[in-house]
């Protein structure tokens, strides 16, 4: 895979738990057991990053980490980006830095992430507050799909379209008075695959 280049594609899941199990049958080994993130979206006063496409983010979950994302590339079958990601020691004094050099948080959102390894390929399972996602990344369309085909998820399903469009589709449609993308915040809302205009992978 080409440095710093981030390849992957997410399916929303209706049964989690039974893509696990799928996972576990098939070889999979977890890398990372189910952990809490937030994640602070940064921007420039203007919204300048928002605009372009490119991300600024700010992350804790086991670690800190800091990242950087451009745009996607147009017309792919998976999300192709730059990625620049690296650990920091200090949540607070990350927050502070960037601060400090003129952004601003724009958006917090949190989620629950556990990681597997199958075939060489990242699969996460991603529980957010408006429903679950798998998300698998690898070095290329073909291989990622094989991996999608193996789990029997249904490739034409596939969403490539960020966490936070999805949050900001389902906000505004749903017309929900809320700025973040939090747990507390969805609290006994019923979020539908079709209220984030998207269908679901697994079939049940």
């Amino acid at each position: 895979m080409p440095k710093d280049v981030e390849t992957e594609i997410k399916f929303y899941i209706q049964d989690l738990d039974r893509l696990r199990q799928r996972l576990l049958a098939c070889g999979a080994g977890l890398e990372q057991p189910r952990q809490h993130e937030l994640n602070l979206r940064f921007d420039t006063s203007d919204g300048s990053l928002s605009r372009e496409k490119r991300v600024l983010r700010l992350r804790q979950d086991a670690g800190t980490w800091m990242t950087y994302k451009g745009p996607s590339q147009s017309g792919a079958d998976v999300t192709v980006r730059q990625e620049i990601e690296f650990g920091v020691a200090d949540f607070d004094a990350a927050r502070r830095f960037l601060e400090a050099l003129g952004y601003h948080v724009s958006v917090m959102y949190e989620k629950y992430r556990a990681t597997y390894l199958l075939e060489g390929l990242k699969v996460t399972l991603d529980e957010l507050p408006y429903g679950c996602f798998i998300e698998i990344e690898g070095p290329d369309a073909a291989s990622i799909q094989k991996v999608a085909d193996k789990l029997e998820v249904d490739w034409s399903a596939r969403v490539v379209e960020s966490y936070l469009a999805l949050f900001d589709r389902v906000r505004e449609g749903m017309a929900l008075p809320i700025l973040n993308l939090s747990f507390e915040g969805f609290e006994g809302v019923t979020v539908e695959a079709a209220d984030l205009g998207v269908r679901p992978g697994d079939s049940i």
